[in-house]
């Protein structure tokens, strides 16, 4: 099916109470198998929003690194901007927009450091590039030029030659452990579905389902 007859039948069919899973992480590996499916480029992109310690919000794309039962995963500098907003408030949003098929999803959830061995084996699996150059960025710190850039990276070219580049101790994984996710599914006249699933330990599954005005 191509994306034009996908979107069609997802406009068409919608998104229901019924078909919905008990909880918003097995909800979402379907929505994300679905997407994955029609191959588009950067799959896994979303934006993450933060707070800063005066409220202002801020927010920037990133690449999804994995997702399980306990939440969503992405990893950064943690002295970046991002990095100290979550540092500060230890809640972030993510947004993934599926424009292509009508489909979004937005989570609210807590922010805490992935396990120090998670993000080790990430960080060994990138190419020695991207591992020089989260050693080297200051990332989002101001700089001359261009030029300091490649002179920091070269620096740290030299100082690892020959040698395993380790993770810095200030970059790594975050999880987002979901506290509200809602699935948003593009209906003809703007009469959209909007499911949502919010923590509530009152019921079985953890999870309250509720549907919202579009």
């Amino acid at each position: 099916m191509d994306l034009a007859r996908l979107r069609e039948h997802y406009s068409e069919t919608g998104f229901s109470e019924s078909e919905a899973a008990d909880d918003p992480m097995t909800q979402f590996e379907e929505w994300f198998g679905a997407w994955l499916a029609t191959a588009p480029y950067d799959a896994s992109a979303c934006v993450v929003a933060t707070t800063d310690n005066d409220g202002w919000p801020s927010a920037r794309a990133v690449l999804l690194k994995g997702f399980d039962e306990r939440g969503f995963v992405f990893h950064t500098n943690r002295r970046s901007a991002k990095g100290s907003d979550l540092e500060l408030s230890g809640r972030a949003a993510l947004c993934f927009l599926w424009h292509p098929v009508e489909r979004q999803v937005r989570v609210v959830g807590s922010a805490e450091h992935l396990p120090d061995h998670e993000s080790d084996a990430y960080f060994a699996s990138r190419p020695r590039g991207s591992q020089i150059a989260a050693c080297a960025s200051p990332q989002s710190q101001p700089l001359a030029d261009r030029g300091e850039l490649e002179r920091l990276v070269a620096q740290t070219e030299a100082r690892y030659e020959g040698a395993t580049v380790p993770r810095p101790q200030h970059w790594g994984g975050y999880l987002v452990r979901p506290h509200l996710v809602e699935f948003w599914q593009g209906r003809r006249s703007r009469l959209h579905d909007r499911l949502r699933f919010s923590r509530d330990d009152s019921t079985a599954a953890g999870w309250r389902l509720e549907r919202l005005a579009p």
